[in-house]
C-alpha cells in the first residue's frame, strides 16, 4: 500500500475513532435533537449564514465517513430549514458526501479488488458499463438500501464519479423530499417509529415501484424510437415467424405451437439443418462405421484375431444416408405441420421488422426470430479455388475414398473426420496452424489425442500455416510454413474444417440494419432481442457457442421472451454448457479446465481418476483415459470436469446435472452407480477427492475408539 493511501486510512480511523471515543453519538439522538430544536431554530434565525454552513459541513463529513446519523440529521434540517431550502441544503450535501466516501472507496480499495476478482467482476464491469447509470438509479431510491453500503460498492466499479455525482442527487432526491418532510413535522413526532405511518410506508412503496415504472418507460420509448421508421400492422397474420428450420428454428416453433400460438417456419433448404444433413447426425454415423473397422483391425484386443476389413466406402457413404434418412421423420415438415406449426420451403426477405416475403407473399408476425445457422469457413488461401475443396457440407457426397487426405483444421470437427477417413483407409495428413489440436482443451487432453492419431497412422502437423495451394497438372499440392521453412504436402483431397461462420446475409438483415457482432454473428442481448426489440436471435447465427444442444437452449429463450414479451422475460443461462467432441476416445468438457482456470487466475483444486483402473473399462477394453475434476479449494463444488475415455459425452451428464443444481462431489459419492458400468468412473473420482480431504485428526480419534472397544 503507498504512503498516500497509508495516510488516508490513518485520517479515516483517527475521525471515526474520535467519534466513538469522545461519545459523539449521543448528540445524533432523537431525544437530544428534539431537547435543542428551539435553542437551534433560534440560533438559526439569528445567525443564518453560518448555521447553514455549519449543518452543511458535518452533513457532508458524516457521509463521507459513513457515520450514523444521517437519517435523524435529515430530519433535523427538515425542522429547522423547512421543506425546500432544507431539501437543497441537504440534497448537496448528502451528495457531496457520499461521492467522498465514492472517492475513497476507489482510491484505497478498487485496483486491490479489481485486480483479486478480476474474472468475477467482468460481468459485473459491463452491467455497470452499459446501464450503471440505472443500477445506482435504481439503489438511490429505494431508502431500505443502507446509502453507506451503496457508495463503497460502486467506488469498487468503473462508473465515472460526475455519472455517479449527478444520478447519486438525483435519485436521492425523492427519498430525501420524504424525510424533510418528515422532519419539518419532528416535533409532532414522539419516537422513530412514526417515520414508519401508513402513509411514509405507502411513500416507500411508491420509491420502490418507481424504478421498474421507470425502467418500462424507458424501454418503451427505445422500442418506439428504433421501430418509428416501419409502419405497424393494426392486426398481424401470426404471433411468430422464425427463419430458418435447424436446431435452434425447429425448437422455437415447436414451443410456439405447444403454448397455442401461430407460427410459421421458414427454410430454404432443407428441415433439420446442419445438424441433420450434414453435421452431427451423418458424422455420427461415419464415426461408428469407423470404430467398428478398427476394432475388427485390432482384434487382438478381444481375444480375436487382426483383420484388415475391407472397406467399401460407397457402401459406408450410403449407410450415412440410410441413418438420415431414418432421423428424417424426427424434423420432417409432416410432423411439424401436425404439431399445429404451418412449414414453408422457399427463401425468405426480412422488409421490415413486422414482415417477411417469401414465394411472392408477405407475411406479418408481432414478432420474428432469426435462426438461420452457420456454414463451413473456407479461408482465402491462394490457390485454394483450384483444388476442389470438401467441407463438413459437401463431404457427404464422396462415394470414393480419397487416398491421400489432407484435412486443415484441428478443431472438433477436423479431429473427429480426420480419425474416421484414416480408420476407413485413407492416408490422412492433419495441418493445424496453431500450436496443438484442440486448442479448447488441456494441453493433457490434445497431446492424448495427438498420440492416438500418431499410433493410427495419422501424420499431424500442428504449428504449421498452410500458405499456398497448387495445382501442377492434376497434382495437387499444399505449401506450408512453419519454423520459416517451407515443406510441400502432396494431396488427393482437401477437406477444409477451420470454424464457420454465420449465416447473416441474403435475407434482409442489411438492409433493416440488424446489428452484427465483430465476429459476424446477430448481435443478441441477454434475452436474445435484437436491436429491433421484436426480432429475436438463436443457435449458430448468434453464438457465443455453435452446438446444437445450446441452439436448442437458446431457442426455448427466444421462443418464450418473443410470445410473452411485455407479460414475463428470461435471460439466457449459458452457466453450465457442456460439450464433448466425439473422437476416439471422446472428450468431454463441462466449466472450467485447467488452462482456463489458470488464466483466468481462478484458484481451483484438480482431482484426477484414471479411467485405467475401472473393472467395466477393462473388460471392453477401453481401459484408458481419465476424469478431471476442479473444485473450490477445500470443498466439493464443481467448477469444471473433463473426461477423456469411451462414451465421455455421455459420462458428463452426471456432472452437468451437479453443476446446474449445485450438487457437489459428496453428493456424487454417495449415490449408487450400478456396477459394473463406465458412469462409476464418476463416483471413483469423488472417491478420490474424498481421500485427499479425509478428516485425519479425527479418523486418529476414531482409531484410539476402537482400540478401546477391543480392550
Amino acid at each position: 500500500m503507498s504512503k498516500s493511501k497509508i495516510l488516508l486510512l490513518l485520517v479515516i480511523v483517527g475521525l471515526v475513532g474520535s467519534f466513538i471515543a469522545f461519545d459523539l453519538q449521543q448528540y445524533l439522538t432523537l431525544d437530544y435533537l428534539k431537547s435543542q430544536q428551539q435553542l437551534m431554530a433560534d440560533y438559526y434565525q439569528s445567525n443564518t449564514l453560518e448555521m447553514t454552513l455549519a449543518f452543511f459541513s458535518i452533513y457532508v463529513l458524516a457521509t463521507a465517513l459513513s457515520l450514523p446519523g444521517a437519517t435523524l440529521m435529515t430530519l433535523v434540517g427538515g425542522a429547522i430549514f423547512g421543506l425546500w431550502w432544507g431539501l437543497l441544503i441537504i440534497s448537496f450535501a448528502s451528495t457531496i458526501g457520499a461521492s467522498l466516501a465514492f472517492l475513497v472507496s476507489r482510491f484505497l480499495l478498487r485496483d486491490a479488488i479489481q485486480n483479486r476478482f478480476k474474472d468475477k467482476l467482468v460481468a459485473i464491469n459491463e452491467g455497470i458499463e452499459k446501464e450503471g447509470a440505472f443500477y445506482l438509479f435504481t439503489l438511490r431510491l429505494v431508502p431500505v438500501f443502507p446509502f453507506f453500503m451503496i457508495n463503497l460498492v460502486m467506488g469498487l466499479t468503473t462508473i465515472k464519479l460526475w455519472r455517479y455525482y449527478w444520478v447519486s442527487q438525483l435519485g436521492m432526491l425523492a427519498g430525501t423530499i420524504v424525510f424533510v418532510n418528515a422532519g419539518v413535522q419532528l416535533g409532532q413526532l414522539e419516537s422513530l417509529s412514526g417515520i414508519v405511518s401508513p402513509a411514509m410506508l405507502f411513500s416507500f412503496a411508491l420509491l420502490g415501484i418507481f424504478p421498474l415504472a421507470a425502467k418500462k418507460i424507458i424501454s418503451s420509448i427505445q422500442e418506439r424510437k428504433i421501430l418509428k421508421p416501419y409502419p405497424r400492422p393494426k392486426t398481424f397474420d401470426r404471433n411468430l415467424i422464425v427463419i430458418g428450420a435447424g436446431a435452434a428454428g425447429l425448437v422455437s416453433s415447436y414451443i410456439a405451437a405447444a403454448v397455442k400460438a401461430k407460427v410459421t417456419l421458414i427454410e430454404k433448404y432443407k428441415m433439420g439443418g446442419d445438424c441433420l444433413n450434414t453435421g452431427c447426425v451423418p458424422s455420427k454415423a461415419l464415426i461408428r462405421t469407423a470404430k467398428l473397422v478398427s476394432q475388427v483391425k485390432h482384434g487382438q484386443d478381444y481375444g480375436l484375431q487382426n483383420h484388415d476389413l475391407p472397406v467399401d466406402f460407397a457402401a459406408v457413404m450410403q449407410r450415412v444416408q440410410r441413418v438420415i434418412e431414418a432421423i428424417e421423420p424426427h424434423d420432417s415438415v409432416e410432423r411439424y405441420s401436425k404439431l399445429g406449426v404451418e412449414c414453408l420451403q422457399g427463401e425468405a426477405m426480412l422488409t421490415s421488422p413486422y414482415e417477411v416475403e417469401v414465394n411472392g407473399e408477405t407475411l406479418s408476425a408481432r414478432n420474428i426470430i432469426i435462426a438461420t445457422g452457420a456454414r463451413p469457413f473456407v479461408p482465402p488461401i491462394p490457390g485454394i479455388e483450384r483444388v476442389d475443396c470438401l467441407t463438413s457440407d459437401n463431404v457427404w457426397q464422396l462415394t470414393q475414398l480419397p487416398k491421400r487426405l489432407v484435412v486443415l483444421g484441428g478443431g472438433p470437427i477436423g479431429c473427429e473426420l480426420t480419425q474416421s477417413f484414416a480408420r476407413l483407409g485413407s492416408q490422412v495428413t492433419q495441418v493445424e496452424m496453431l500450436s496443438r489440436l484442440m486448442i479448447r482443451e488441456d494441453i493433457e487432453v490434445s497431446s492424448y489425442i495427438e498420440d492416438k492419431f500418431k499410433s493410427e497412422g495419422i501424420q499431424v502437423l500442428t504449428g504449421h500455416k498452410a500458405v499456398l495451394f497448387e495445382n501442377d497438372h492434376g497434382v495437387k499440392r499444399l505449401l506450408c510454413e512453419v519454423n520459416g521453412e517451407q515443406i510441400s504436402i502432396e494431396f488427393d483431397a482437401l477437406l477444409v474444417a477451420v470454424g464457420r461462420v454465420a449465416n447473416t446475409k441474403g435475407f434482409g438483415l442489411e438492409s433493416l440494419g440488424v446489428q452484427l457482432n465483430p465476429n459476424g454473428t446477430v448481435q443478441g442481448n441477454d434475452f436474445l432481442q435484437t436491436n429491433f426489440p421484436n426480432i429475436y436471435v438463436c443457435g449458430d447465427v448468434s453464438g457465443p457457442y455453435q452446438f446444437t444442444h445450446t441452439a436448442a437452449h437458446q431457442a426455448w429463450y427466444a421462443s418464450v421472451n418473443a410470445l410473452f414479451s411485455g407479460v414475463k422475460k428470461f435471460r439466457a443461462d449459458y452457466s453450465v454448457i457442456p460439450w464433448a467432441t466425439f473422437t476416439d476416445p471422446e472428450v468431454a468438457r463441462v466449466g472450467l479446465n485447467e488452462q482456463e482456470a489458470i488464466e483466468k487466475g481462478i484458484a481451483f483444486e484438480l482431482t484426477r481418476y484414471g479411467i485405467d483402473d475401472l473393472d467395466r473399462a477393462i473388460a471392453d477394453s477401453s481401459d484408458h483415459g481419465f476424469v478431471k475434476v476442479l473444485t473450490v479449494p477445500g470443498k466439493d463444488k464443481i467448477l469444471g470436469v473433463t473426461i477423456v475415455g469411451e462414451h465421455a459425452g455421455d459420462l458428463i451428464s452426471e456432472f452437468v446435472l451437479a453443476m446446474k443444481h449445485g450438487l457437489g462431489l459428496n453428493k456424487i459419492l454417495s449415490t449408487i452407480h450400478i456396477y459394473p458400468t463406465l458412469a462409476e468412473a464418476n463416483k471413483y473420482a469423488a472417491g478420490e477427492w474424498k481421500r485427499a480431504h479425509a478428516p485425519e485428526a479425527v479418523l486418529k480419534w476414531v482409531e484410539r475408539f476402537h482400540s478401546w472397544r477391543r480392550g
